[in-house]
């Protein structure tokens, strides 16, 4: 028999977001990676270079082994009792690329939590085999949660929240941030030229389609966003499942340009950037998302005689009917691009959490630039 999740989510600490994220970092950098209010704009831009460094130096056999050597001595413990294809994947293949050993359990049937343990001690227990914890769980605020705790233990070690209920996914938003630069900048340039440090974000409008109410993505890409001065964002959604006023706020207090609309049509034409969500309906409690047309909040084949040429489709992934897959094919679809950029990035996350992101970017300089 299964242990019953609890039915409520796990309440922050009782502080403001600068207190929370202070007690996330180290060395004003992310320690643990648990919030997208963690990262900086600097800090953003460096870890899109350093995900492209580590892309170029794991072309080659060589660079591979030399990646392969950062940590392997390290490893992960990816605890994900939340159904997961591509982010699972993505980070036991960012592990594998910086040579890090990692155990999984997806299912609490196979660890202790059926004996009664519970979770808090399963994650003490792997604390002590482990020298990083990966959590995907379905109740918001259950990866701050265990980062807090992990602080005051013996042995604090860093956690990545690889999904938290509805709340948020702060390396699905790097990666999506690293997706969209490439986009807009193209994916080639001087190896040399610091591709990162402008905003080409500026006069960008980036619209969010959907589910945002119960989209965590949606959630960690828009405070990413709010670094970046000048860029538009659009909220594209049912009136019963519009973009929370919490973000809305955000938003709004760093002085970012939003409108909220309800069709898509009506917009993709002024869009350079247009994020997918699908219909979130397994947190539904009465079946509720039945009853809405999501026909205005899908991205037809049809309508791409309006795209503009440098438009970047984007997509979290899994889809439904609100992606047309006959668009696949277009130079704007993006989306598969999005899954292969997240290896890189969380590649990156993994090698600056753990200080050899300069190892990296010494072996880069030497070997790579031109």
């Amino acid at each position: 028999m299964t242990q019953t999740l609890q039915s409520q989510p796990y309440a922050p600490p009782p502080t403001d977001s600068a207190h929370r994220v202070a007690a996330l970092n180290r060395n004003d950098k992310p320690f643990h990676v648990v919030l997208a209010q963690q990262f900086d704009r600097t800090t953003v831009d460096q870890l899109c270079q350093l995900a492209d460094m580590i892309r170029s130096i794991g072309g080659s056999r060589q660079g591979n082994q030399f990646l392969s050597t950062l940590l392997s001595h390290r490893r992960a413990m990816l605890y994900f009792i939340q159904p997961s294809t591509r982010t699972f994947l993505s980070f036991t293949s960012a592990c594998q690329i910086v040579g890090m050993r990692y155990g999984e359990v997806r299912d609490r049937s196979t660890s202790s939590e059926v004996k009664g343990e519970s979770e808090d001690d399963t994650i003490r227990t792997f604390s002590q085999y482990f020298d990083l914890i990966i959590v995907r769980h379905p109740m918001e605020g259950f990866a701050e949660h265990v980062a807090t705790m992990l602080n005051e233990m013996s042995r604090p070690i860093p956690v990545f929240n690889a999904g938290s209920g509805k709340d948020q996914h702060p390396t699905q938003a790097m990666l999506d941030i690293y997706t969209l630069y490439r986009s807009f900048l193209g994916p080639q340039g001087t190896r040399s030229e610091p591709r990162y440090s402008r905003n080409v974000f500026a006069g960008k409008t980036i619209a969010f389609v959907g589910d945002l109410k119960r989209g965590r993505t949606v959630r960690s890409l828009a405070y990413l966003l709010c670094r970046y001065p000048g860029v538009r964002l659009l909220f594209i959604s049912p009136p019963e499942l519009g973009i929370g006023e919490d973000i809305l706020d955000y938003v709004s207090r760093h002085g970012i340009e939003y409108e909220l609309g309800n069709d898509l049509r009506k917009h993709i034409g002024e869009c350079d950037a247009v994020y997918m969500t699908r219909l979130q309906d397994e947190h539904d409690v009465a079946g509720e998302s039945k009853k809405i047309d999501y026909y205005a909040y899908s991205l037809t084949y049809e309508m791409a005689g309006q795209f503009r040429p440098s438009l970047a489709i984007m997509h979290p992934l899994p889809r439904r009917h609100e992606l047309d897959p006959r668009l696949d094919a277009l130079p704007q679809a993006k989306y598969w691009a999005q899954v292969r950029n997240g290896m890189w990035m969380r590649a990156a996350l993994i090698a600056s959490v753990f200080n050899v992101d300069v190892a990296i970017r010494d072996h880069y300089q030497a070997y790579y630039t031109f």
